[in-house]
């Protein structure tokens, strides 16, 4: 009789090739990296895996021998490998970690993946070891703040500037085998929450975005001015439709001429004033008749002789 099929477990996807992993790879912050200068570190593993958008990633596996300061040094251990430089053949500074893998399209230097592996510790232990080694390696991943535009008093906007910072994201070995390095499973520092892979290592308030932003913000505008000036040119239309001919002079006259209301066949602006001048002359002209007759009467015929 056949011995029953073993069904093997489903696992998550993996990431990479097993030829695009290297493990205890020396990172020298001087010196060669066949023979690394004392003070320089050694990763756990590199990743190169750019058919997957990865074309370099660090990995760090902790398992809480280490005190939480000891892993923060690290991360600034990487930092200060990442920037160091060597000429290239046109005799230019490139980074020297560069002469073995090539760049992302991403501001800032490679990522380095902390990977927390110690099974039997408590959520709550594991996340308070990620936040303190997150706050002592703050220098090395938060990046700069750039202020860009200012668009009313309570709105401001600018950008962060990755150029010298390490990409820093962690997970737990427990999350990778349960939804495997594409799933949600990775915190990035400076990040709200659990992302993938792409999302972690993505900026997204970063110069790029900033730019994208601010093209949006002159569309809108450019779009604000269109309407405003083809609600202009529309009120302009009604307006000029609404104008009729003085009936005096026959100048064209509009409901809103001098910013004063006027009610449709009425005299225009000029005409109104002529009228309403001549109105008052010649109540000035009655006024000063009035007063000779009523100075007369009194005074008598020969009054003027006094």
């Amino acid at each position: 009789m056949p011995a029953p099929v073993r069904e093997l477990p489903t696992r998550p996807a993996g990431l990479g090739h097993l030829r695009g992993w290297e493990t205890e790879v020396p990172l020298p912050v001087s010196g060669t990296f066949t023979t690394p200068a004392r003070g320089s570190l050694r990763a756990d593993a590199v990743l190169t895996a750019p058919e997957a958008g990865v074309p370099v990633l660090f990995v760090e596996v902790d398992n809480h021998t280490e005190p939480d300061a000891v892993v923060a040094r690290k991360v600034e251990s990487y930092r200060r490998f990442f920037q160091r430089t060597t000429k290239d053949h046109r005799d230019r500074p490139v980074p020297f970690w560069q002469t073995l893998w090539d760049p992302s399209d991403r501001d800032g230097h490679p990522p380095l993946a902390l990977v927390f592996a110690k099974d039997g510790v408590s959520p709550e232990a594991r996340m308070n070891r990620m936040k303190k080694i997150r706050d002592l390696s703050a220098a090395c991943w938060r990046g700069t703040w750039h202020s860009g535009s200012v668009y009313d008093d309570t709105v401001k906007d600018g950008y962060r500037d990755y150029t010298a910072t390490i990409p820093v994201i962690t997970t737990t070995l427990a999350q990778l085998r349960l939804h495997g390095p594409h799933g949600p499973v990775w915190w990035r520092y400076g990040h709200p929450g659990w992302e993938t892979l792409q999302d972690a290592l993505d900026n997204p308030d970063d110069v790029r975005a900033y730019r994208h932003r601010e093209e949006q913000r002159r569309t809108e505008r450019a779009a604000q001015r269109e309407r405003e000036h083809r609600e202009r040119e529309e009120a302009e239309s009604r307006r000029k439709a609404a104008a009729w001919r003085c009936p005096t002079c026959h100048r064209q006259v509009f409901p809103d001429d001098d910013s004063e209301t006027r009610p449709p066949g009425s005299e225009c602006t000029i005409c109104t004033s002529i009228s309403k001048r001549e109105q008052e002359e010649a109540e000035e002209r009655a006024a000063e008749e009035a007063a000779a007759r009523e100075e007369a009467k009194k005074n008598g015929l020969f009054g003027f002789l006094r």
